[in-house]
């Protein structure tokens, strides 16, 4: 089967999601990354929260990335810092169904992070790409005390790193956006207005061909 990405010329691939990080990006690095830069989002995120020298850092995120340990086994590999995590499943479809910004979801959100072991962390990693959505409620509880770390902007700055080393960076945006999807549904669609904030086509497409 033939990626219907590469036929499109992507410079890039990015897993933009920390579950599909866990499961896929060894097989997706080892099948295309002599043909096109494959990023995930736990490297760049643990490489950026290593450069601050923390000595406690947590994460809150679904139960398959937490599940998996993909983050403890990169932060035991590279450094003595302590990790811990928590497994936060209402989150994800609390945000998808656009339930934040409220009283009901600031109680929700501090009820996972009032978490014991997470006591003294210095950095919590949001390790959900749904996340960003729900920063400020999540600062809010910190008060400025924790430094929020946002997988999705670290990654972001890596491809940018990426495409310019490889002088494939845009100086400006000359093409339209397309949002391709494995399966439509109606629910999905509305669910990706709330990270776009503007109304969003989405085309059903097969990722594989015979």
């Amino acid at each position: 089967a033939e990626y219907l990405f590469l036929e499109k010329n992507c410079k890039a691939i990015v897993i933009a999601c920390n579950s599909a990080s866990t499961s896929a990006a060894s097989s997706l690095e080892k099948k295309y990354k002599h043909l096109i830069p494959v990023i995930n989002v736990i490297d760049p995120t643990v490489d950026q929260v290593l450069l601050q020298n923390y000595q406690k850092v947590g994460l809150i995120g679904t139960k398959r990335t937490v599940s998996s340990q993909a983050y403890q086994k990169r932060f035991k590999k590279k450094s003595k810092v302590e990790f811990v995590s928590r497994a936060t499943p209402l989150l994800a479809p609390m945000i998808e169904e656009g339930f934040f910004n409220n009283k009901i979801s600031q109680t929700i959100i501090n009820s996972y992070l009032s978490y014991e072991r997470f006591k003294n962390i210095e950095a919590l990693i949001l390790g959900c790409t749904h996340y960003p959505l729900i920063l400020n409620e999540i600062k809010n509880y910190y008060h400025g005390k924790v430094e929020v770390i946002d997988s999705s902007v670290v990654t972001a700055k890596k491809v940018a790193e990426i495409l310019k080393n490889k002088q494939l960076l845009s100086e400006e945006k000359i093409f339209s956006d397309e949002f391709h999807v494995s399966e439509y549904t109606k629910s999905f669609e509305q669910s990706a207005r709330q990270f776009f904030d503007q109304k969003v086509k989405l085309i059903e497409t097969k990722l594989f061909k015979s």
